[in-house]
């Protein structure tokens, strides 16, 4: 599985913790190093059952920059919101964790944590 962090988020240690107590096996990403492309969001989007809208951080200063909080929510603006993820990655809620069985969460909590543990 791979984990996508922030480590400076403590929900993001939370997650690497709990995974390293369950002796979990995984990568780590630090996607504000290595931000995801508008094609891996568009993926792992489909994995979660999300909208690019689901995973955007609105408090963020980045957000009010581009006030993204008032865009539209639909299909019609889809791509907008994914290049604004792409190229704006502390927008991303995290952690997201992508399990080799092709599951994934937004790791915010420790059962969605476990959620995707063999």
């Amino acid at each position: 599985m791979e984990i996508w962090i922030n480590p400076a988020c403590s929900k993001c240690s939370s997650a690497l913790s709990l995974l390293d107590a369950e002796g979990a096996e995984y990568t780590v990403r630090y996607y504000l190093e290595q931000p995801p492309t508008a094609d891996e969001l568009t993926k792992v989007l489909a994995r979660l059952g999300l909208e690019p809208w689901d995973i955007t951080r609105l408090g963020e200063p980045d957000a009010t920059d581009l006030g993204i909080g008032t865009w539209p929510r639909d299909a019609g603006h889809r791509d907008r919101w994914l290049e604004a993820l792409a190229g704006h990655p502390a927008l991303i809620q995290r952690p997201i964790i992508t399990a080799d069985d092709g599951t994934a969460v937004v790791g915010r909590t420790p059962e969605a944590v476990r959620s995707v543990l063999p």
